[in-house]
């Protein structure tokens, strides 16, 4: 199966192949502040199952993680892993915006006091236990 999604005004347009690894949820400061959002809803992908054409920047974010966004427009659309390996797709850029829904938050130790968690998800107060 193939998704396809893009940001605002047009200009950057993506493709996603197959399922993605996992769907979810990020309170975490650092997305919260990449997003302008209370967190960062997002599919994870093996960057190699994506296609993006169009003019993106990117900005480092940490050690780990690029923030990439569409250059005319501002949408953020990924988080990219710097080591080749995984991307972390916006779920509102998605054309079917409903395609994936979330199975789990993470890092809700950071999570907005105002933001109310009652949607039966499994909740991990930092990342996934290895």
């Amino acid at each position: 199966m193939i998704r396809e999604g893009g940001c605002l005004c047009g200009a950057v347009r993506f493709k996603a192949e197959g399922e993605p690894l996992n769907v979810r949820i990020c309170h975490c400061r650092m997305c919260q502040k990449a997003m302008g959002s209370p967190y960062f809803a997002r599919a994870q992908f093996d960057q190699k199952m994506l296609t993006v054409e169009g003019d993106t920047g990117r900005y480092k974010s940490s050690e780990a993680i690029d923030r990439v966004f569409c250059k005319t427009c501002g949408t953020r659309l990924f988080s990219w892993r710097r080591n080749g390996t995984l991307a972390g797709v916006a779920l509102a850029t998605f054309d079917d915006r409903n395609a994936f829904a979330p199975t789990e938050h993470i890092w809700v130790s950071e999570k907005l006091v105002w933001v109310k968690l009652d949607d039966g998800l499994t909740q991990y107060q930092g990342t996934i236990p290895a």
